[in-house]
This record gives structure tokens, C-alpha cells and sequence, in this order.
């Protein structure tokens, strides 16, 4: 039975809206609500009958907002936003220091700093349950989207759905580098685009689909693509390709002349941002809040 046109307008509704706009897609949108797709159909449909407006064209083989649509989705993400803030200050308000907290961590994120942080909020909060997690690139975003996990260290996507909250933590120097009996390592000065084009590059893939089809980074037209920087590592010191690594993970083997640093041509330093990201609802407690601050020392010591 469809609703009234006086009936309430649910929040539900708007975070089904927001939704396909960021998954592009009904389908999409439907597998990171967990619901199936005529269930978020529906839910469109009563928030366009309530609006008395269209939000999306639904000629094409994906929905493209409508200019109604575009004009109403700034005040739909204020509404989302605002709500959760709601919950979060909530939260804050009713205090305690959680029981139990999970953290997902990108691979970039520097080992001994991680290791010295969970080592202190062992000894600060010894009767927290502490869970983690790591992944590379949208990979962490996913857990704390589906609340797998509490707070999450990810790579910086430029922009994340609009549940989730980021705050700058820190930024992770990257290099290119080989084995010396590569034949990039042969080159005398930067390398062009043509030189790495035939040469196999050694790239760490995202397990999930929040970054699926995006490449950064990718120069060479050969890849290899592995799960986790351990196996990149040792690709590169087996000589297989090329790759760009976080200079924390590398320094020893750049400094032993186990590899050896490259430079390309037309391509200058590279940092990656990392970023502690939340859901906006659901803020970390005292607990997770003060393991964000010790990684956060931790790597300005680190660099």
C-alpha cells in the first residue's frame, strides 16, 4: 500500500536517497543497504510521491538525478547529517568509556607506531575488548560502513558516504622503487612514461567495491595485483616489477641496497593522506578517541 501524501517524510528515506546518488545505481544501492532492490525502489518512489517531485531520470540504463533532485539533495544530506550529530552528542552525553572497540587500519599506516599505540591503550584500558582490522583502500571504509568495525584508518578517498565522518591524521610518504638488477634500475635519470610501460608494476588491489575500477598510481600497462604490502615487498625484492611503497616499509631494504629508488619523469613527491573516519552517529567513546591520539603521535614520531 503506497502512503499518504501527508505522511511523514522518514529519515530512512533520505538515507535510502543518499545512497543511490553515492552507489550511482538502485542495484548497487541495494547491496550496500543489504536490501533487495525493489525494496529501495519502493522507498524512492513514496519519497518522490511525498515530495510531489521526480529525484531521478529513470530513462537510461542508471538513474541520473532529476534538477529537482540535484536542487533537494544538499538539504537531504543537512538533514542526515544533522540527525546524527543528534545521536552523537547523545552519545558523548550519556559518557562511559566503552566496553569493546574494533579498529580497521590501512596497510600504510606504519607498523611500529600502530604496535607502540595498541601497546598503550592495553595498558590505559586494560577491560577493553580490542578488535583488529587490516585492509588497503576502500576495504576499511566497508567495515566501518557496515559496522564491523568502530573507527577505521583509511586512505583518504576525497569523499566518503555521507554517514561517515573523517579527521586528518596523518600523511604517508611514498616512493618508487625496484630491485637493482631490475632494468629500470639500469636508467641514468627520470623515467618516462614509455620505460614503464612494458615493465610489470606491482599494484596492491582494494578487496572491496568502493574503489573498484579506480587506479592510483598506475603508470605501466603490465600489472600485477596482490591483497596486502607484504607480498608487494617481496615481489620487489624478488625483482618482478616496479611498485610505489610507503618509505617507512622500504628504508631498510633502500638503505641495505636490497632496492633502489627511482625517478620518474614528470612525477614528483608523493604523500598519501590517512584519515580517522567514524560513523558520524556513532562517534568513538573515550577509549577509541584516545587510541586515535596516540597513533596520531605515534606517526609524527615515525617521520
Amino acid at each position: 500500500m503506497s502512503e499518504s501524501l501527508d505522511a511523514p517524510i522518514t529519515l530512512d528515506q533520505l538515507h535510502v536517497f543518499l545512497c543511490v546518488v553515492e552507489a550511482g545505481s538502485f542495484s548497487k544501492a541495494a547491496k550496500r543497504l543489504r536490501r533487495v532492490q525493489s525494496a529501495v525502489s519502493y522507498s524512492i518512489a513514496n519519497l518522490e510521491r511525498l515530495l510531489e517531485v521526480e529525484l531521478f531520470d529513470r530513462s537510461g540504463r542508471t538513474p541520473v538525478l532529476t534538477d529537482a533532485g540535484r536542487a533537494l539533495l544538499a538539504d537531504a544530506r543537512a538533514v542526515a547529517e544533522r540527525v546524527d550529530r543528534l545521536h552523537a552528542r547523545a552519545r558523548r552525553m550519556a559518557g562511559g568509556v566503552e566496553p569493546r572497540l574494533s579498529l580497521a587500519a590501512d596497510m600504510l599506516f606504519p607498523l611500529p607506531a600502530l604496535l607502540e599505540g595498541l601497546r598503550a591503550f592495553r595498558e590505559r584500558y586494560p577491560s577493553v575488548s580490542l578488535h583488529l582490522r587490516t585492509e588497503a583502500l576502500g576495504a576499511v571504509a566497508q567495515l566501518v560502513l557496515d559496522g564491523t568495525c568502530q573507527v577505521g584508518i583509511s586512505v583518504d578517498l576525497g569523499s566518503f558516504p555521507h554517514v561517515l565522518t573523517s579527521t586528518p591524521l596523518t600523511r604517508i610518504e611514498m616512493v618508487p622503487v625496484c630491485a637493482p638488477d631490475h632494468p629500470l634500475a639500469a636508467i641514468d635519470g627520470p623515467i618516462g612514461r614509455d620505460a614503464l610501460a612494458d615493465e610489470i608494476q606491482i599494484v596492491v588491489t582494494d578487496r572491496s567495491e568502493r574503489t573498484a575500477g579506480q587506479d592510483h598510481g598506475v603508470l605501466s600497462e603490465r600489472t600485477w595485483r596482490v591483497a596486502d604490502m607484504g607480498t608487494k615487498r617481496g615481489l620487489l625484492l624478488g625483482g618482478f616489477g616496479w611498485g610505489n611503497m610507503p618509505i617507512h616499509q622500504v628504508r631498510d631494504a633502500l638503505e641495505a641496497g636490497e632496492l633502489a629508488r627511482l625517478t620518474l619523469d614528470g612525477v614528483g613527491p608523493q604523500r598519501v593522506a590517512l584519515v580517522a573516519i567514524a560513523r558520524t552517529a556513532e562517534p568513538p567513546g573515550p577509549a577509541g578517541s584516545w587510541l586515535l591520539e596516540q597513533l596520531a603521535a605515534g606517526c609524527a614520531d615515525e617521520a
